[in-house]
């Protein structure tokens, strides 16, 4: 016989694919496979037993064929000896041969066409049913969905990430029952209000023993991790790629309905033909020349069996349709085009699962038919809630506290900071180190703050860098007292999370961004009415105005810095207001001459202007009005010459002039007797004036890149100099009159024409080698005393 196995090639599939094979596809396999063995038995015989037996018959009829067989039957002579019954039959004369040719042809000429190919016919019918059923995991435009997909669904069933999310929900709404039964308790234990205060607590705190912790789950390995992160993108993608048509359920509906015509065309059929397998058939052929006889009597030796197979298919055929109408029916009356998660979100509370449609939908469907506990594991990697966490948790497994602490260092206030930079997520590991006092977050996207937060209780200053932060109300409260500097950066300033606006607390508020092209006139910002305790504020945008809400902080603002990137700022009068404001920074605001609101700020002492297109500063003179003013920097600037009436600053202490057109300064500059520091650096000084001597209180000169081919005598008469820059001038001696400046401590003398240093730098007692920046040369041509007193500790 022909083994059934060798069949096996149409049917072969992977064992994955069984997920998608439901009940009435199992059946169907299996009632294939007995029909298969129907025509393989069948065909086996077939092959190997005789086929047909004839005998001639003797008598003679026009029409045999309508004569019964048995008829044709040759009668015996029966002839009684002894009581014994003796038959004996008639005799035909014919050899093997002859009866061997008679069989075959009668086979073919007599015999049925049904009755003859009945077997071949099981397993051809069979063979077309499974390759109907296989058919969609064969064709390539279904079987590579298929395969991707089961390979997913194998991994995300098999992921650990998965049972923990599902073990940490189960936990939840373990204990978010248990609450539920402890309020009960407490509420019908209240009673009438006659309980004692024994009684009373006995209630509160007997609640607490019916909650028991959820099981304790395995920690995912670095590795683990990293698979159940690669799964999450490979699911959104395999989603968003199967989720456009619909091609694997028309090709499921299309092999379903062909089976269905092919059941009523093979049982049709099969009923109509198969009373014609006959143990006798009549045979009439043209053999007299040959054999001596026309009509013959033949007995199909297998009609019996192939009646009861016929039978016995028929019967299998018919529970085969009857899965196919049903299979019809289940997928006609469900919409199975979408597939909603509602079940699954309300047991596991993942809220954010979504629904899916078309290919993916119908995949879940048949899934759910073989074990419904798949798509609720495969949920798992469709909710971003789940996606967090596991970023989450691999993020605390990355950024252990020690490894933190490595990153703590002190900032220019002196506070300990902890900065992190592109980060996936905020580590909850963060919030183990109450010794931060300045937490700097940088390019993390989506980051909420999670109770955790309360634990930084030393935590004064938060920067977020393009990293928007929700903070829940509850921790609002945390920081509204608390918090006492925080940097914004966003790209627009609408960007800026509300509850900035609500920490009452705040000294220092800094904001970074854009003004959406809707508001740039206007440069409107959320009320900072509610800061009471703003000291500092500072925004850098493209306001053409000062914003609005500004005025809200007048009352107590003592440092205001507008940074507007080269847009220029047109309105300032609200600047007025500023009553107490002690610090005002205007940078790049495309300003062309120095506002008059300015000279109204009666306790203005530092004032910066720098990175502006100022070409003329005549109204120096108006400074006067603001007497405690003791910086101004005008650096960076377009400024040509400085007017003589800046003898009027007489308060002022610091002076920066750097990086604009200065060709001379004035003399009068002399009479400003406060200054202590100078720098007209980056000009295009080729002299300076002798009134310079006369700045008696000037410790800082900055005088590097100009074009100075000599010093006066009288600049070191400024015997307080502690910093002298002369570099990158054309100075071709330095006076040895720089040995008066005991003071100095630092001078800087490279890129300039000089060819020898004079010994009476050894007179300058707070100068050394490190302070002294000079050509090697040069300082090789000095004395030998005058290098040992400079590198002198």
């Amino acid at each position: 016989m022909i083994p059934v196995a060798e069949f096996k090639q149409f049917t072969e599939q992977q064992p994955a694919f069984k997920v998608l094979k439901p009940w009435w596809d199992v059946l169907a396999e299996y009632l294939t496979v007995a029909m298969l063995m129907i025509g393989v038995f069948g065909c086996t015989l077939q092959v190997t037993q005789d086929k047909i037996i004839c005998l001639p018959s003797h008598e003679l009829r026009e029409n045999l064929s309508e004569a019964p067989c048995q008829q044709l039957l040759p009668r015996g002579v029966s002839k009684e000896m002894g009581g014994l019954r003796e038959v004996s039959g008639l005799k035909n004369d014919l050899d093997l041969q002859q009866y061997s040719f008679i069989n075959q042809l009668c086979y073919e000429t007599a015999l049925h066409w049904y009755a003859k190919y009945f077997p071949y016919l099981v397993v051809i019918h069979t063979l077309m049913f499974m390759v109907c059923t296989s058919f969609w995991f064969k064709f390539p435009g279904t079987s590579s969905k298929i395969e991707h997909f089961t390979s997913i669904l194998g991994k995300c069933f098999d992921s650990p990430w998965t049972t923990r999310a599902l073990s940490e929900v189960s936990g939840e709404n373990h204990k978010g029952a248990a609450a539920r039964r402890a309020t009960a308790t407490m509420e019908a234990s209240a009673g009438p209000g006659k309980a004692s205060e024994g009684e009373k607590e006995k209630v509160l705190v007997e609640p607490e023993k019916v909650v028991t912790e959820p099981p304790a789950v395995t920690l995912l390995d670095k590795k683990e991790g990293e698979q159940a992160k690669a799964l999450f993108e490979k699911v959104k993608k395999f989603r968003m790629h199967v989720e456009e048509g619909d091609i694997l359920y028309t090709m499921y509906i299309r092999q379903t309905v062909l089976k269905v015509c092919k059941f009523f065309a093979i049982l049709v059929y099969n009923l109509v033909y198969v009373e014609n397998i006959s143990f006798l058939v009549a045979c009439r052929v043209e053999t007299s020349e040959v054999t001596g006889y026309a009509s013959f009597c033949c007995n199909h030796t297998k009609a019996h069996l192939f009646s009861k197979l016929a039978f016995c298919y028929i019967s299998f055929v018919c529970v085969y349709g009857l899965t196919c109408l049903y299979t019809l029916y289940w997928l006609f009356h469900r919409p199975l085009k979408e597939y909603s998660f509602r079940s699954v979100r309300e047991e596991t509370g993942m809220g954010d699962i979504p629904d899916v449609k078309n290919d993916f939908a119908f995949m879940l469907h048949l899934i759910d038919q073989y074990d419904s506990l798949y798509s609720k594991r495969f949920a798992v990697f469709l909710s971003e809630v789940s996606e967090s966490r596991l970023k989450q948790l691999n993020l605390n497994h990355e950024w252990t506290p020690e490894k933190l602490r490595q990153k703590l260092q002190r900032n220019a206030r002196g506070q300990l900071e902890l900065t992190l930079c592109m980060l996936p997520g905020l580590p909850d590991t963060v919030f183990e180190l109450s010794e931060v006092e300045a937490l700097r977050l940088e390019a993390i996207c989506d980051i909420t703050f999670p109770p955790g937060l309360s634990q930084l209780v030393n935590l004064q200053e938060l920067s977020l860098l393009h990293s928007p932060a929700r903070l829940p109300f509850s921790l609002q409260i945390f920081l509204r007292d608390r918090l006492k500097v925080i940097r914004v950066k966003c790209e627009e300033l609408r960007e800026v999370p509300l509850w900035v606006f609500g920490l009452r607390g705040l000294e220092e508020l800094h904001l970074e961004g854009l003004f959406p092209p809707e508001l740039a006139r206007a440069a409107t910002l959320e009320s900072l009415r509610e800061l009471k305790q703003l000291k500092v504020l500072s925004l850098r945008s493209n306001a053409t105005k000062v914003p609005a809400s500004v005025t809200d902080v007048a009352g107590h603002l003592q440092r205001l810095s507008l940074h507007n990137d080269g847009a220029r700022l047109l309105a300032l009068n609200s600047l007025k207001k500023l009553a107490v404001l002690r610090e005002l920074e205007l940078v790049a605001c495309g300003l062309e001459r120095i506002p008059h609101a300015i000279f109204s700020l009666g306790a203005l002492q530092e004032l910066d202007l720098k990175d502006n297109h100022l070409r003329s500063i005549e109204e120096i003179l108006s400074f006067q009005h603001c007497r405690k003013l003791v910086t101004l920097r005008l650096w960076h600037n377009q400024i040509a010459y400085v007017p003589e009436h800046v003898r009027k600053l007489r308060g002022l202490e610091q002076l920066y002039l750097s990086h604009n057109k200065l060709e001379t300064l004035p003399s009068q500059l002399g009479m400003c007797s406060g200054l202590r520091l100078l720098d007209i650096s980056h000009n295009g000084l080729r002299s300076l004036p002798p009134e310079l001597g006369l700045l008696q209180n000037l410790q800082h000169l900055a005088l590097s890149y100009n074009a100075l081919e000599a010093l006066p005598d009288e600049l070191f008469f400024c015997r307080k100099l502690r910093t002298l820059l002369l570099g990158y001038n054309h100075l071709s001696q330095l006076s040895p009159q720089v040995g008066a400046l005991r003071a100095l401590s630092r001078l800087e003398l490279k890129g300039n024409r000089l060819e020898a240093l004079p010994e009476e730098l050894g007179n300058c007692v707070g100068l050394k080698k490190a302070g002294l920046l000079v050509e090697d040369t040069l300082y090789e041509g000095l004395p030998a005393e005058v290098r040992e007193k400079l590198e002198e500790e």
